[in-house]
């Protein structure tokens, strides 16, 4: 034991944590998967900021129109079931957003209106 130096080294890709005899290592690789999930959360949380500054109350439906990044819009296009269920939207359309906001979602620009429909 006296001739053996042990040490931990962190691995290319991983976060390593050790506490007495327990190590723990989490993978940091970010996949498509992850930053598609990424950019779908920080676009509900604009869009639920927008509803919030508009005055609209929780249960209020709404109507989401995505106008200027194409990726964007697929994205949550993709996703609409789950963004509709989670945003109370009736529907999700890409179009002209003529009365919408310029949102920065990570370094891309998307325009995007909400309008109340119930």
């Amino acid at each position: 034991k006296e001739d053996l130096l042990i040490e931990t080294v962190q691995k290319e890709g991983f976060h390593t944590v050790t506490d007495n005899k327990t190590t723990v290592a989490l993978d940091t690789t970010l996949t498509s998967e992850l930053e598609e999930e990424g950019l779908l959360n920080e676009i509900i949380s604009k869009i639920q900021n927008m509803r919030k500054d508009s005055g609209l109350e929780v249960m209020n439906h709404i109507r989401i129109t995505l106008e200027g990044n194409d990726r964007l819009t697929d994205l949550i296009l993709k996703h609409a079931d789950s963004v509709k269920t989670k945003l109370l939207a009736d529907e999700i359309v890409s179009g002209n957003a003529s009365e919408g906001k310029e949102c920065d979602i990570n370094g891309e620009k998307v325009k995007i209106q909400i309008q109340k429909t119930n």
